[in-house]
């Protein structure tokens, strides 16, 4: 029988497809016992039963061939909230709290915010866990987003978003919002980066975008005038180095007050315009 230490040690074995091998290794093993990664350093003389460590044999395979962890658990945290995930979205990332802490930051109107390619509905949720006076709409063109954000908020509980399938604006007819949020697809089609790590598994067009992954961006821009409220901001996340395009693209379309914030890791990754009729 292997013990939780024995099922420690193979982390080494994920190295070469996962920078958190370790961290990797304790979620997988935590999830298989049903326990938290604080029991395991408590216990680590405990033996795996033949179920447990078959069990845990099948999700380490997974990962090794590079398989995110997220959805081998069918899990992931977003905003210190729970989220189911599977392979119809993307997952959610640490960074794209940006979003979320700029709205509930800043002192700008948010009585009506639309989250747009909702994908799990992190976005949308993780708001409507800090906004409990506003009213949230949140999009995605895909079905299966759709029933999954759909799913999440059935588990978070959250009554003050609604949630519904369309391709960007196309199904809001003239409704109007103070604050449009938006994670698109943001990455050149022929980025090597597509070809490595978890994005592998992700659905490519949640990631991938034409005109050197700035075609979704600019669609969200030029029609967010035609759904913003007077004084409405309007906030894209993008890539690393994409934030002086999308600012020439905004103030292209007459908005103002532009910003753009860093992510965790310094990176400029959202940038922000307000809209004034």
């Amino acid at each position: 029988m292997a013990s939780v230490a024995d099922c420690l040690t193979v982390s080494a074995e994920l190295s070469d497809v996962s920078d958190t091998a370790r961290l990797d290794t304790e979620l997988l093993l935590a999830a298989v016992l049903g326990k938290s990664r604080t029991w395991l350093f408590t216990w680590p003389e405990y033996n795996l039963s033949e179920e447990e460590q078959a069990r845990f044999a099948e999700f380490f395979a997974r990962r090794r061939a590079g398989e995110p962890v997220a959805y081998i658990l069918g899990e992931r945290e977003f905003w210190s909230l729970p989220f189911f995930v599977d392979a119809s979205t993307l997952i959610p990332r640490p960074d794209t709290e940006l979003l979320v802490s700029c709205i509930v930051d800043l002192p700008i109107p948010k009585q009506r915010v639309l989250d747009l390619g909702t994908g799990t509905g992190a976005i949308a949720l993780a708001l409507a866990s800090e906004l409990s006076d506003a009213v949230i709409v949140a999009v995605d063109k895909s079905p299966e987003a759709v029933k999954l954000a759909l799913r999440n908020q059935a588990r978070l509980g959250f009554t003050n978003v609604e949630i519904l399938q369309s391709d960007w604006y196309s199904a809001l007819g003239d409704q109007h919002f103070d604050v449009i949020v938006a994670n698109p697809p943001y990455i050149d089609e022929k980025d090597t980066h597509l070809g490595r790590g978890d994005v592998r598994f992700e659905p490519r067009s949640a990631l991938v975008a034409a005109d050197k992954g700035l075609a979704d961006i600019r669609h969200i821009i030029v029609h967010a005038v035609e759904h913003l409220n007077d004084g409405g901001t309007l906030l894209i996340e993008h890539g690393w180095q994409q934030d002086e395009r999308v600012a020439e693209i905004l103030a292209g379309k007459g908005f103002l007050e532009i910003r753009t914030f860093q992510d965790l890791g310094g990176n400029n990754r959202a940038t922000l315009g307000r809209w004034y009729e």
